[in-house]
């Protein structure tokens, strides 16, 4: 086995990028793969072409089903590389075991490929939007983190009506923010202008703040108002949209929220977060209003060319199945909406997720996208429900750096709740 596994050099890797029978496999963190430098390489991100299999993956029952998901098959040669040499011969050796035959190693990735700028590198334009634990970890202790000097920054641990979510136990410095201080509880809209300003102040944020978000995943025996479902960070996500939507410069999400930041074997704590107020917002709210659709611009945007309502909800939602929620009654979905699938229910995006929690490979999402018609080059906006995994969409997007995006922020709950509006139920007739 070991006469198996050979060596790769960077010039021989080079020359066979565009080769369809090879495939790279990234096995580093998903962060380092968007393009965060975690071991100081000169240039951060992915060789070009490559796919994303995190090390920390291996470990999961469920390790065959992901490579399958990235059409990875037997019959391709597979180079692995990661950050250390030893971890990337162990991948190596698995894939092997597994019914791979043919795979090579390169460990040429720090001091050959990312040094020189002659060789294609890949990554995820925003990626700084969407951060790592360790670097959350330097932030808070103080340390200096590379690319950043802002001194004002909150951290946020995001919910529903659920502070003993938090209280049980949060990162360190974290606030609590429930999505009611920012959304309607009756319509799940954005607040108004005055309110989100009011609410911004008293959690200390300015346009210029740094706010960092996060939530964690329920377990089904959790005392969650959704319990076994990702909402907690759903919840980061929306609030993310709605301080983008009013004029906060830097938001951040953590990576996979809470369950990153316990992988990493980071300490929780019950104590209280300091909440300080802030003076002025300092810039008027929204300042990007163009993040945000409501439902006649929505109307508009379905008889339009360069524009698409893009469905974040379930299969059983779409067709009409379900309404997804107790509170709407409706069932069915807007005509001329792009289905984008966010997975199996209203309180999950395991479609858009790793198994880790980590946002999907960001070429995945892209793929998937342009196959319904859903490109940068067009306006989208995504919706769901009432906006929460609409937001999700929006954020990826946002990290992907396509210009016109928004948030349908009423959604199906809006759209039904005007009989004159149609609707439609059933599989759709090609």
């Amino acid at each position: 086995m070991n006469e198996q596994l050979q060596n790769i050099s960077t010039n021989e890797l080079y020359e066979r990028l565009e080769d369809p029978e090879i495939k790279i496999v990234d096995v580093r963190p998903v962060d380092a793969y968007n393009g965060w430098k975690l071991h100081n390489e000169v240039r951060g991100g992915h060789i070009k072409g490559a796919r994303n299999i995190s090390a920390k993956w291996m470990n999961y029952i469920e390790w065959i089903e992901i490579i399958e998901s990235k059409e990875i098959k037997p019959e391709h040669t597979l180079i692995v590389y990661g950050y250390e040499e030893e971890q990337t011969v162990k991948i190596a050796r698995q894939f092997l075991r597994a019914g791979y035959p043919n795979v090579r190693v390169y460990n040429g990735f720090i001091d050959e490929w990312s040094p020189n700028t002659n060789l294609p590198i890949e990554y995820l334009p925003n990626y700084r939007q969407s951060v790592p634990p360790g670097w959350l970890h330097d932030l808070l202790l103080q340390k200096r983190v590379p690319g950043y000097s802002n001194n004002k920054f909150v951290l946020c641990h995001a919910h529903y009506q659920n502070r003993a979510d938090y209280e049980k136990g949060h990162i360190p410095g974290a606030i609590d923010i429930d999505t009611n201080l920012l959304e309607s509880s009756k319509t799940w809209d954005r607040r108004s202008p005055d309110e989100l300003k009011k609410v911004f102040e008293s959690l200390g944020i300015s346009h210029d703040t740094t706010v960092i978000l996060y939530g964690r995943f329920s377990h089904p025996n959790n005392d969650d108002p959704f319990p076994g479902s990702s909402a907690g960070q759903l919840a980061a996500f929306r609030c993310a949209f709605i301080m983008m939507y009013a004029g906060v410069k830097d938001v951040r999400v953590l990576n996979g929220g809470m369950q990153s930041w316990l992988d990493e074997g980071y300490e929780t704590t019950t104590e209280e977060g300091g909440k300080h107020p802030a003076g002025d917002f300092g810039v008027p709210i929204p300042s990007r209003p163009e993040f945000a659709v409501d439902l006649p611009e929505a109307k508009e945007m379905l008889k339009a060319d360069d524009g698409n309502l893009v469905c974040m909800r379930s299969w059983p939602e779409y067709i009409g199945e379900v309404s997804g929620y107790n509170y709407i009654a409706k069932k069915g979905r807007i005509p001329g909406a792009v289905f984008a699938d966010c997975g199996s229910d209203a309180y999950h995006m395991e479609n858009y997720r790793n198994l880790d929690h980590t946002t999907r490979e960001y070429h995945e999402i892209e793929k998937a996208w342009a196959k319904v018609g859903i490109t940068p080059d067009k306006h989208n906006a995504f919706y769901c429900g009432t906006g929460w995994r609409g937001s999700e969409a929006f954020f990826n997007a946002y990290l992907m750096g396509w210009p016109r995006i928004s948030v349908f922020d009423g959604g199906w709950f809006a759209w039904s709740a005007d009989e004159s509006n149609p609707y439609e139920t059933g599989i759709p007739k090609r």
